[in-house]
């Protein structure tokens, strides 16, 4: 939706639940210790120390508000009421792993506010016919086993060949799964049966300019954006830097450069909305030796599947005449695809309504940054959440969004997951 899209108008409602503001900043505050580095950011790869300690951390807050938590055979972290309703669940969350040096609410703001709403609705002696619950995915960013959206595609039941994820380092998943919780052998068991799951909302920073330029606190998600992401593997011959002629290299390094240039090009050139190499890892890496094989990362976004396709047939394309010229062997292989989706109708005017309800402005806006939500509305109808980020920034230490403004999209999410659980349905 474009930036010009009207405010809502507002209509305020008094009754209802409501967020313990101060207990849900604390609750971030206390999160963003876990993974805390030397740039002021969080440094919580999936599968990591800081994202293991994270969790621990999350279970001790929830048993402590009488709630049950569990961490299923894929990693995620699923938080339940201990008097259950018998009908489907409405799943709420987002994911605890971070980039590296990233910021302190991606991701963990939405499973901090979905264990608030879930504390409030567990407090409330009412009868719910869906029945509320957290769900912290794991290794959503990818950050050291690329193999992103690791938890949703896994209880979604859509994860592909497990046992061949490896880090950078080649070292496989099964050992840091089985250290954060998770078994390997029973993943299967990770997804949930069809119909178990009425609907899912993540609520999330907005990792964009639009709702600060617009002044408006609320964000009704349209559209997630579409995300393949390659893992290259470009092969040449390691050699000394000082003693072999230019004319006689097959210099990984140099090859390498003109693959990432060439992604570069493919949304210069309009193929694409947007294309990076974001990781890139030479070997041996010392400076008086040639280059004998480079790893890198290369992602391309778009919200319209079909140009997507048709910038992946480019990017092939192109790496083969790289290779050619260089006489070089490159490698290239898809290790996530996400496909564009579109958030449900009905769930968009839920979001709305509670926004307005609460006397908060808000507009639509389409996601250019890929979420869970994407993955699981392969099971679900999906609704998404945003609230501003100061200055369109994320993915670094500076992201920042304002305490009244986290706390207003807490409020949202509760009011919305209030009305489809008392419903058990999406009106």
């Amino acid at each position: 939706m474009s930036s010009s899209a009207t405010k809502s108008r507002t209509r305020v409602v008094t009754d209802g639940p409501r967020v313990d503001g101060p207990r849900l900043l604390r609750d971030l505050a206390e999160l963003a210790r876990f993974g805390a580095d030397d740039r002021g950011g969080v440094s919580r790869p999936g599968f990591g120390r800081a994202d293991a300690d994270a969790r621990r951390h999350l279970i001790g807050r929830a048993e402590a508000a009488g709630l049950a938590a569990a961490v299923d055979p894929a990693g995620n972290l699923v938080v339940r009421r201990r008097r259950r309703t018998a009908g489907p669940a409405l799943l709420m969350g987002s994911h605890l792993d971070s980039v590296v040096h990233g910021g302190r609410l991606d991701g963990a703001y939405g499973v901090v506010a979905a264990l608030e709403a879930l504390r409030v609705l567990a407090g409330r002696d009412e009868p719910l016919s869906w029945e509320p619950v957290m769900v912290a995915f794991t290794n959503e960013e990818g950050a050291r086993f690329p193999q992103a959206f690791w938890g949703s595609m896994a209880l979604t039941g859509e994860l592909r060949d497990p046992r061949r994820a490896v880090d950078r380092d080649d070292v496989p998943i099964a050992g840091p799964l089985r250290e954060a919780g998770g078994d390997l052998d029973r993943i299967a068991d990770a997804a949930w049966p069809d119909g178990s799951i009425g609907a899912f909302l993540e609520l999330h920073i907005e990792q964009g300019p639009v709702l600060e330029r617009a002044g408006v606190p609320i964000g009704v998600v349209t559209s997630i954006v579409g995300r393949t992401l390659f893992e290259a593997r470009v092969r040449g011959r390691q050699g000394h830097a000082g003693t072999t002629p230019m004319d006689m290299r097959r210099d990984a390094m140099a090859t390498a450069a003109r693959v990432v240039l060439a992604v570069e090009e493919l949304a210069r050139s309009g193929a694409c909305r947007v294309a990076t190499v974001g990781a890139l890892n030479p070997e041996p890496n010392v400076p008086n030796v040639i280059a004998g094989q480079v790893r890198l990362t290369a992602e391309l976004r778009d919200t319209d599947p079909a140009r997507l396709g048709a910038a992946e047939v480019a990017l092939r394309a192109a790496v083969d005449r790289i290779a050619t010229l260089t006489g070089t062997t490159i490698e290239l292989a898809p290790v996530m695809r996400a496909t564009p989706v579109a958030t449900d109708a009905g769930l968009r005017r839920v979001i709305a309504r509670a926004g307005s309800e609460l006397g908060l402005p808000n507009r639509t806006v389409a996601s250019g940054a890929g979420h869970d939500a994407q993955i699981m509305a392969s099971a679900a109808p999906i609704g998404m959440i945003f609230v501003p980020s100061a200055g369109g920034v994320s993915h670094a230490p500076e992201e920042h969004t304002g305490d009244r403004e986290l706390v207003a999209g807490g409020d949202v999410l509760l009011r919305a997951a209030w009305e489809l659980c008392r419903l058990g349905a999406i009106a």
